[in-house]
């Protein structure tokens, strides 16, 4: 029996695992910390009597099996393979089934692990179990100093073996992760404090077949209450700080223009932005004005952050590539120092900056070209120039920091044009702001454009408001003139019964009538005959009528600009076309 378990080879059903991901031939995932326990689970409660298991191991890159342990009902083997803390969860496994392997792994110990379980010599169960090593270092080492930079890394050997590793911090709190070749998932916590103490948990996602979608470990840090690392925390009470610097970089913009702050080139956890303000001789007048941390994510932004932002590509502040864009003011020039800090490191670059600004100025007599800069220090000179070089310009200065040019008013087309500043700083760099000087507007041209123009549009209104007034009129004028009809033709028939059948037909018979207070109106067209001429003919009038009708679109006409007699007319042609001509007499 002895020799058939010595001499037992199984035969492999499957091809050669390699360390390359996408491989995922397996029944089982299971991944452990090393030195902790662990169990590779394999069982099948249908089997009794008398049954023999088998376990193998297949290293990472080896093509052969090697027999870890072998056992049946009458005896126990332990293969090369095995190791001190090997053994077999259940010696009952005959009654209760269950062949589970049990020890302390170690990094070598990752592979592939077959459980063979045979009755007989005839194979009842297979069982392949991928078993991966998650390694946990901490850093720096306990006890961790406040202020340090805690690192917490994670690997898992086969690394095919999980397709992530996340972390998250006491509470559960997701943490930024990054994955490192050869290094493995790192988390970061730059200048830790005593409330950064707790269990954080790293999380194991495994790849392929696998009883469990997630393993989780604790991993404890204690933050030292007592003491504080020597990472350099850089208050940069001088101009100088407390570790090696880039060279300085002298530099100046104009005022309102994006300018880019850079900083160390260093892939950094975090970065803070060091401020001095131009012109002033304190050094101890440094201040912070902005502070990002990548990891936690977290910004730190002054009354001055207003006025920055983190650049964009080709840089990048989530991936720890820093600089700033500065939209600066006048007083916004100064001393600049960019700090980035990357684990117990830290790296700084200085930026002395000048501000240049122009502004113009108004009187009756002159008008006032301004150039402002700031950071004097470094400039070594400024003036101003016409776009006519061989024109000179005079120059004065209001103080510190200012050189201004005087133009006489009005402005001609000889002092019309563009006007450069030009600074130069004492590194020979040279920044420039042009102002552009026009000519005074044409006043008369414009005048007449104005009042000409617009002054279609109040007649236009008018004539608009006009139709309703004008519409109204006409519908009184109608009802009267059918109530006056109606009564003339009553009189008419009254005078001269049976002879006309319609009075509009023989407007002689109706001359006949007695006018009391009637109106004839011939709607009739009679060809080329004009309006008076048919009024004369109407007799007996309502003059004050009329006269309130005709008045008010008259009036209305003529303020649209039409002469009186045409006004006259076109109110008459609205309203029916014809009048008497006496309305028109007293209304003339």
């Amino acid at each position: 029996m002895e020799s058939g378990f010595l001499t037992f080879i199984l035969v492999s059903s499957f091809a050669v695992y390699s360390s390359h991901v996408g491989v995922t031939d397996w029944d089982d995932v299971v991944v452990a910390r090393e030195g902790m326990p662990t169990t590779l689970v394999c069982t099948d409660t249908t089997v009794r009597g008398d049954v023999a298991i088998n376990w193998k191991v297949q290293s990472l890159g080896a093509d052969e099996w090697k027999l870890v342990l072998s056992a049946s009902e009458r005896k126990e083997f332990s293969g090369g393979a095995s190791k001190a803390s090997m053994r077999l969860i259940d010696p009952n496994f005959q009654d209760t089934g269950v062949f589970s392997l049990f020890f302390l792994p170690s990094m070598e110990d990752s592979g592939l692990y077959s459980c063979l379980i045979k009755q007989q010599g005839r194979t009842l169960k297979e069982r392949i179990i991928l078993l991966a090593i998650l390694t946990v270092t901490v850093v720096p080492p306990a006890p961790i100093l406040q202020h340090s930079t805690l690192r917490l890394i994670a690997s898992v050997t086969p690394d095919f073996a999980a397709t992530k590793i996340t972390w998250a911090a006491p509470g559960g709190i997701s943490m930024k992760s990054e994955k490192k070749p050869k290094t493995g998932t790192v988390a970061k916590l730059p200048q830790v404090q005593i409330v950064d103490s707790g269990a954080y948990i790293c999380m194991v996602h495994p790849q392929g077949n696998s009883s469990s979608t997630l393993f989780a470990f604790n991993v404890d840090v204690t933050i030292d209450d007592d003491n504080v690392a020597s990472f350099p925390n850089v208050t940069h009470a001088s101009f100088y700080p407390k570790f090696p610097v880039g060279p300085l970089i002298s530099t100046a913009t104009q005022a309102q223009t994006s300018f880019t702050l850079t900083c160390p080139v260093v892939q950094g956890d975090y970065v803070r932005l060091y401020w001095h303000p131009p012109d002033n001789k304190n050094q101890n007048n440094m201040k912070l004005v902005y502070h990002y941390d990548r990891w936690r994510g977290s910004t730190l932004l002054t009354e001055q952050s207003k006025r920055l932002q983190l650049a964009g590509p080709p840089y990048n502040a989530e991936a720890g590539s820093f600089s700033f864009l500065l939209t600066p003011g006048l007083k916004d020039g100064g001393l600049y120092i960019c700090d980035v800090y990357l684990n117990e490191n830290a790296f700084s670059q200085r930026t002395l900056l000048s501000v240049l600004k122009v502004k113009t100025s108004h009187s009756s007599s002159k008008m006032e070209l301004g150039c402002l800069y700031s950071e004097r220090s470094q400039v070594q000179s400024a003036n101003w120039k016409y776009q006519n070089k061989s024109r000179r310009l005079k120059m004065l200065s209001n103080g510190p920091g200012s050189i201004s040019t005087i133009l006489p008013v009005p402005i001609t087309s000889d002092t019309a044009g563009n006007y450069t500043c030009t600074v130069q700083l004492k590194n020979g760099q040279t920044v420039w702001a042009i102002q552009a000087v026009t000519l005074p507007r044409e006043v008369g041209m414009n005048e007449s454009d104005s009042v000409t123009t617009p002054s279609l549009l109040p007649s236009l209104s008018a004539l608009l408001l006009l139709v309703p007034l004008v519409a109204a009129a006409v519908c009184v004028l109608l009802w009267r003139q059918k109530h006056i009809s109606e009564r003339g033709i009553e009189q008419s028939l009254s005078v001269h019964s049976g002879e006309a059948e319609n009075i509009y037909e023989n407007p002689e018979d109706y001359r006949q009538a007695p006018p009391e207070g009637s109106v004839y109106m011939d709607l009739k067209p009679r060809g080329e005959d004009d309006v008076y001429k048919e009024l004369e003919r109407a007799g007996a009038t309502n003059p004050g009528l009329w006269r309130n009708t005709l008045t008010a679109s008259s009036a209305g006409l003529q303020h649209c600009g039409l002469c009186p007699i045409t006004a006259l007319l076109f109110s008459s042609a609205i309203c029916t076309g014809k009048v008497t001509s006496a309305a028109v007499s007293w209304f003339l």
